[in-house]
């Protein structure tokens, strides 16, 4: 065993037991809750299209997950901004482009 924290620099029994406490609890709000991790899945991917929409994020580390205090249930999504997107045009901007439509040639 010292072998092994002279390593790695860590206990590796501290480590398991975080891990595994963490993972605990995750599976029993996910059952208070009723989210099952499909669903915790598919809202993770609509927060990533949504976000993704007004600012560049690293969509491979985003984490979303389920965590429960003593103040409730929380919903936690941990995503990280690369940078900001070029602002879109005002709603009546793009409505007028979208409704446009090229004239015909008079002769």
């Amino acid at each position: 065993m010292d072998f092994l924290t002279r390593i790695f620099n860590r206990p590796p029994d501290k480590d398991s037991a975080a891990l595994a406490k963490q993972r605990l609890q995750l599976v029993l709000t996910q059952d208070r809750t009723n989210i099952s991790p499909e669903t915790l899945s598919v809202l993770k991917d609509e927060i990533i299209t949504v976000i993704s929409q007004h600012v560049e994020i690293d969509r491979a580390h985003v984490q979303v997950a389920m965590t429960h205090t003593n103040q409730g249930d929380h919903l936690i999504a941990n995503i990280p901004v690369i940078g900001a997107r070029a602002p879109a045009p005002p709603a009546a901007e793009r409505k007028r482009v979208q409704t446009r439509r090229p004239r015909a040639a008079r002769a």
